[in-house]
């Protein structure tokens, strides 16, 4: 069988995804603001066509929508019902990847897996906003690692990135995560004894807390008032 060579610069529309990634869920890509392609590829210093392949990926991804007059692009606005959704999902994958982490008792994970949580206290206590988010992602990826699943962490990485703009946006609230690190170290402590069922629980029930947590700072308003609006 032929098939015709692809002229395609993979590393290079690679390299301009990870950096339009990181700047959008940074937030230095701001929701309600125009980019154009020349624009984004001069601020990237190279040209157009590897930044369209990189939008590509972003548009299929959610992360970014045409602009009313198609000339540009815009971050996708985040809202209550989209929270909902991403967290139902995260919900079921942390809980996947959390019971399949604790199949059986796994020891060696508590002092690697409290190194991340000391971090991200730390981080906390000094109010450092992007080391708190790297902490707490890094947890996350533990735990998926920890599953042995790749196609777990395949489908929960594109989640994570969302998941990265929302815990970027309400941080600035100067919210006490006090809480969440000990979600954490209990999660992690049920994956060491080898308790599934507790393990995914607490996964599931740590996404629960941290929409409730999303809904009421950013959108100022509770699940089931979303849930209820939905319906109606």
């Amino acid at each position: 069988m032929a098939l015709k060579t692809l002229q395609v610069a993979p590393d290079l529309a690679q390299r301009c995804y990870e950096a339009l990634i990181e700047s959008i869920s940074s937030g230095d890509m701001v929701v309600g603001r125009k980019y154009t392609q020349e624009e984004l590829a001069a601020s990237l210093g190279v040209s157009r066509q590897p930044v369209l392949q990189a939008l590509q990926t972003l548009k299929r991804q959610g992360l970014i929508t045409e602009s009313d007059n198609r000339r540009g692009v815009q971050v996708a606005p985040l809202d209550a019902a989209f929270v909902q959704n991403l967290y139902q999902v995260r919900g079921a994958l942390d809980g996947a990847a959390s019971r399949a982490a604790a199949m059986l008792p796994r020891p060696e994970l508590r002092e690697p897996g409290m190194r991340l949580i000391r971090a991200g206290r730390a981080a906390s206590a000094r109010r450092d906003l992007k080391a708190l988010v790297r902490a707490d992602m890094d947890f996350h990826a533990f735990l998926y690692d920890a599953s042995h699943n790749p196609l777990l962490v395949q489908t929960a990485t594109i989640h994570w990135h969302h998941t990265r703009r929302l815990m970027t946006a309400y941080l600035q609230h100067g919210v006490s995560l006090r809480s969440v690190w000990a979600e954490h170290q209990a999660m992690l402590a049920a994956v060491v004894k080898g308790d599934s069922r507790a393990a995914e629980r607490l996964a599931r029930d740590h996404c629960e807390s941290a929409e409730r947590l999303v809904l009421r700072l950013l959108f100022r308003q509770d699940e089931r008032v979303v849930a209820a609006a939905e319906t109606a």
